[in-house]
């Protein structure tokens, strides 16, 4: 009989299963809220859980297509997107994630081979480590410092920076309200392209690069990227397919949670104010790059690297899990604690309203 599933692909028992849809739904509030696809929590999530690197990362990707289509739709009836400016980020993200590709085939080489897995692993685990720890404490680094400076927005010092030297042309994106030169852009895109095809995390890169360097405003950058990721996730997601990395199943169980938890990510943009939009971004990063650090010395044990006790290695694995879902859990609830406040204090007001309202009507009658 014809084996459907490819030998490199997980066995996905129920608990695999109920565990990739939860980090679907984690990962989509994620995303909704801070503009990201959430693959930053959704593909360790699926290595802790044993799948290849190559196929998490593939897989994710492929569902990034349609969530962040679904997520651009919502920040779209929000105002919050600026399809120009993504489209013209679009040019070089696509040369990005082709050269992604084209990398991650070499490392993963011989899927069935062990070592070739590991190395794929590692690979990934230390471009996710190295880039979202720079993210990641140069965030909360600009926050302290806007606190401490008693202001709220984010640091400008590189687009005033930049907007010294003019690095014609530049270019007028109107829903943004902000000029940018065209060779930023470019570079911004392609740096967001690879990592998007890497390790499927391309708006810790977009988002900031819009935020730091264009001067975006945050809601705005959160849209835009996720209107780019559509872009980005149906040409990565064809790419990998080709290379038969994709695994369909993990992609449409992250469906099932991610496709509700964006519209609540996504409503929580207009509710929360954004240095709080940023502070939570940043610690979830931060918890991130930790749970992937804690998982390196296993990869290292595999490719003999370090000698350690294979034995020691489900152990390492397990502490990762553990703190990748306390980033994600404890992100997301904070999440809804502040798009849930909103929202009762929005039925308390209308409650108000509606109470006080006739009794005003009726005093002006007798007057």
């Amino acid at each position: 009989m014809l084996d459907l599933i490819p030998s490199n692909f997980v066995v996905i028992t129920l608990p695999i299963a109920l565990q990739v849809v939860v980090l679907g739904f984690i990962g989509g509030i994620l995303s909704g809220f801070i503009g990201s696809g959430g693959a930053f929590f959704m593909t360790p999530g699926m290595m802790n859980l044993g799948v290849q690197g190559n196929i998490a990362v593939a897989s994710n990707i492929t569902h990034k297509f349609g969530k962040a289509m679904v997520g651009s739709k919502k920040h779209g009836d929000l105002g919050n997107v600026d399809k120009k400016l993504s489209i013209f980020m679009l040019f070089t993200a696509a040369v990005g994630i082709q050269l992604a590709v084209y990398v991650m085939k070499i490392m993963s080489g011989d899927s069935h081979d062990a070592g070739k897995s590991a190395a794929t692993d590692l690979y990934i685990s230390l471009v996710f480590v190295i880039i979202l720890s720079i993210v990641s404490l140069s965030m909360l680094k600009d926050i302290i410092k806007s606190q401490k400076e008693e202001t709220t927005g984010p640091s400008t010092k590189i687009v005033e920076f930049l907007k010294q030297y003019r690095l014609y042309p530049l270019i007028y994106f109107p829903v943004a309200d902000v000029y940018v030169s065209l060779w930023v852009i470019l570079i911004c895109g392609l740096a967001t392209g690879y990592l998007a095809g890497t390790i499927g995390v391309g708006g810790f890169i977009g988002v900031p690069a819009m935020i730091y360097v264009f001067g975006v405003p945050s809601a705005v950058a959160a849209g835009s990227e996720l209107y780019l990721a559509m872009f980005m996730g149906a040409y990565g997601a064809l790419n990998y397919a080709y290379q038969g990395m994709v695994d369909i199943r993990l992609t449409a169980l992250l469906y099932g949670g991610s496709l509700f938890g964006i519209y609540i990510g996504a409503y929580g943009t207009k509710v929360v104010k954004e240095i709080y939009i940023r502070l939570v971004t940043a610690v979830i990063i931060l918890l991130c790059v930790i749970s992937r650090m804690i998982a390196i010395p296993m990869y290292l044990q595999q490719l003999g690297i370090i000698t350690m006790d294979a034995s020691h290695n489900v152990y390492f694995n397990t502490a990762s899990k553990l703190m990748l879902y306390f980033s994600g859990i404890s992100g997301g609830m904070l999440i809804l604690f502040f798009v849930f406040r909103a929202y009762f204090q929005r039925q308390r007001i209308q409650a108000s309203l509606t109470t006080h309202t006739p009794k005003r009507i009726v005093s002006q009658q007798y007057v």
